[in-house]
């Protein structure tokens, strides 16, 4: 058996894990650099990669976009589930990513632009048929305006065929309900326990009179901080009571005090009054 050295060894070693470290390294930098931005500080895991391409795979013709694709992982699920390469188009925001992305996955188009200004990164593609959109965006760290405005915009592509695909690790849905109600049907998956941390994939597509399906534990944590909320501004009233009720013994205490420290004082006075003097008889 040929003579490893231990340099040889850990040489080989490194040239194993390369792929798979390379993409959790670039995940941290750009997390590091942009953290609201970036949705987790490594790519997604497998489990929830093919959750949301079954999620997508009920688009039949036109475009799927792929919204913050990363290193990939959901570009390779989606791939695995029977999407051709040409129909993908995977926009993503980082440079160092879209190169990554346009050596593993031609001929998938890839787009470097703002994703959550879809109007104008996908004005190339305006009038093509786009059937799905797949998007790994960290929407939780959006303002919810923001976020009602990435579905819109969506949908104004997809048309009313379309799905809409968002993974999250919250409880609730991703899109506000408010955005939802008479627009879009949404519906959140059971929790991916196999991927770290877990997560959901939540489904959206144009009804109008959509609803949003909220989880059991989402509807719990609702209830919570209800609960908590009115449970707060009690404690709030409470205490505006009690300042109130000190302000006022203050004031009741203050009086007392001053009117004893008078009623002394007059005491003082008259005691040291010399008595009158007796007229003869």
């Amino acid at each position: 058996m040929p003579y490893r050295s231990p340099k040889t060894r850990k040489d080989r070693s490194r040239k194993l894990h390369e792929p798979l470290l390379g993409d959790k390294t670039a995940f941290l930098r750009t997390l590091l650099e942009n953290p609201r931005l970036t949705g987790a500080v490594a790519p997604s895991g497998r489990y929830l990669a093919r959750a949301m391409a079954r999620a997508a795979a009920t688009a039949r013709d036109g475009l799927i976009i792929e919204l913050g694709p990363g290193t990939g992982p959901v570009t390779k699920a989606l791939i695995e589930q029977g999407f051709a390469r040409e129909r993908l188009v995977l926009v993503e925001f980082d440079p160092a990513f879209c190169r990554l992305l346009a050596q593993r996955f031609a001929p998938a188009r890839v787009v470097q632009g703002d994703a959550y200004d879809l109007p104008t990164t996908l004005a190339d593609f305006a009038g093509r048929r786009i059937a799905a959109v797949v998007s790994s965006l960290p929407l939780l760290n959006q303002p919810p305006p923001l976020r009602a405005k990435l579905i819109a915009d969506a949908f104004a592509l997809m048309g009313p065929t379309g799905v809409f695909v968002q993974f999250t690790y919250g409880l609730k849905s991703p899109i506000p309900r408010q955005a939802c109600v008479n627009k879009y049907a949404g519906h959140g998956s059971a929790p991916i326990w196999r991927n770290l941390p877990p997560a959901r994939v939540w489904s959206y597509r144009a009804d109008p009179n959509g609803r949003i399906s909220e989880p059991v534990l989402g509807k719990i944590r609702d209830g919570a901080d209800k609960l908590g909320r009115s449970w707060h501004e009690k404690t709030d009233e409470a205490q505006q009571i009690l300042r109130l009720q000190r302000t006022r013994m203050r004031a009741m205490l203050d009086k007392e005090v001053k009117a004893m420290f008078e009623a002394g004082r007059r005491r003082r006075l008259d005691g040291w009054r010399e008595p009158p003097s007796e007229t003869p008889p």
